[in-house]
């Protein structure tokens, strides 16, 4: 018997993904994994295929190539919803809440469809994500009545009512104050030590720091570096990848 230790199992990994639009490649071979309770942040310059990476692993996309597991199991086909259902979760850069709908109704919404609770369940769930985001006192307010901020949260609400192992952040940051930004890393941060696996896509590299354990940088579709925050920053292809960019 070896006396090396067993590797954990990763809990979302994918290997060799490629995927093309036509002529076009967006990803290339691209490796990437998460362990069970760490946080990762990828960055990148626009048109490095960070979103489109988070289509694949979420289920929106499929890959013209490459594997993605999720605990273990290769998910095969399986699409969003049912990816949703098994605890993948994710945001998107813009949020989409039901406007018509109440801050509860559209959280409850998710709780039902997402991870097909009914009833007190399902209730429960949108209850437990309000507090969780700092929005139950907004419950009966209409979504559309909300500032960015708070749609932000509302986004991250509903997918925290899906109750998932893993949670995909796509630029979750973007158009916020600085004091509005450090209330949502401080909640990002909670969710982190609860246990919340978290892949984050984020421009703003402060904000990543304060709640990352590993940093993985795109370009053109590929991964180029990929390890502790510092190191990966001061990667001589890392600084050429953002130039021009902001990396502050």
């Amino acid at each position: 018997m070896s006396g090396e230790p067993a590797m954990a199992t990763p809990m979302l990994a994918c290997t060799g993904i490629d995927k093309r639009f036509g002529a076009f490649k967006v990803l290339n071979a691209v490796d990437f994994s998460v362990s069970s309770g760490e946080a990762v942040g990828i960055v990148g310059p626009n048109g490095a295929g960070k979103t489109t990476l988070f289509g694949v692993l979420a289920g929106a996309i499929p890959p013209s190539g490459g594997l993605v597991h999720y605990r273990g199991v290769d998910l095969g086909g399986a699409g969003a919803a049912a990816r949703c259902r098994a605890g993948i979760a994710r945001t998107h850069q813009v949020p989409r809440p039901f406007l018509g709908l109440s801050v509860f109704e559209n959280t409850i919404t998710a709780a039902q469809f997402g991870a097909g609770l009914t009833g007190r369940a399902a209730a429960d769930a949108a209850a437990e994500a309000l507090e969780r985001t700092a929005l139950l006192h907004h419950a009966n307010r209409p979504a559309a009545a909300l500032g960015l901020l708070d749609r932000k949260r509302l986004e991250l609400a509903r997918a925290l009512a899906t109750g998932p192992r893993v949670i995909l952040l796509d630029e979750i940051g973007g158009g916020l104050t600085e004091a509005e930004l450090g209330l949502l890393i401080a909640l990002i941060g909670r969710l982190k030590t609860d246990g919340l696996t978290i892949v984050w896509i984020e421009h703003i590299l402060h904000a990543l720091l304060k709640v990352i354990d590993r940093l993985v940088c795109m370009s053109a579709g590929t991964v180029i570096a990929a390890g502790h925050p510092d190191t990966v920053m001061a990667d001589p292809e890392v600084r050429r990848a953002y130039l021009g960019g902001n990396i502050a």
